[in-house]
């Protein structure tokens, strides 16, 4: 049996694609907002390069979600986009 830990990295690094993908921004749009290049953000979002908590936090800024957004592991529960992070958290 998997341990569920081992899929985290591969699921935030999924939930930062689709998210990404649901704003309509590029892979080198969110790269120059993070000073990296295209090559090294997208092995974020492939779950090839472990990311830093700050990057974490820098990622869910530029997306406009909360980092619990990108961590959530239940895919039952909805994405709430149209949600600002602020709001979450009264929830």
């Amino acid at each position: 049996m998997r341990d569920p830990l081992d899929l985290k990295p591969k699921v935030v690094a999924g939930n930062i694609r689709k998210i990404r993908e649901y704003r309509n921004y590029t892979q080198d749009y969110l790269a120059a907002k993070l000073s990296i290049s295209q090559n090294a953000y997208s092995k974020i979002e492939l779950g090839y390069s472990k990311i830093t908590l700050d990057r974490l936090f820098q990622i869910a800024i530029i997306l406009d979600v909360a980092v619990m957004q990108l961590i959530c592991i239940d895919h039952r529960i909805a994405v709430k986009l149209d949600t600002p992070p602020s709001e979450l958290y009264k929830m």
